[in-house]
């Protein structure tokens, strides 16, 4: 379970709340339908994206510079989408 803590200007700092992610059978369920909830429930509280993401250290100046390519791979994008729009106008 995630809570926000602290947000500093366009960053909103999580705090982890480590708890085991549980789904009770229902009456007349199947295995199957079972296991779809849960991981509906694991993909919507993110548990994964958060594991994958803290598997290894990066420095902050590396979260910076993979954030800066990030944003300049959108700008490119968005402008190559608005140039094809108005070329068909």
């Amino acid at each position: 379970m995630l809570l926000p803590a602290t947000s500093k200007k366009d960053i909103i700092y999580v705090k982890e709340v480590n708890q085991g992610m549980t789904v009770e059978l229902r009456p007349g369920e199947s295995q199957e339908s079972l296991l779809k909830r849960f991981r509906k429930d694991v993909m919507k509280s993110g548990v994964l994206s958060i594991y994958r993401r803290k598997r290894w250290y990066v420095s902050k100046s590396e979260e910076r510079r993979k954030r800066r390519a990030k944003a300049i791979r959108k700008a490119r994008r968005k402008q190559a989408k608005e140039h094809a729009r108005s070329k068909r106008q």
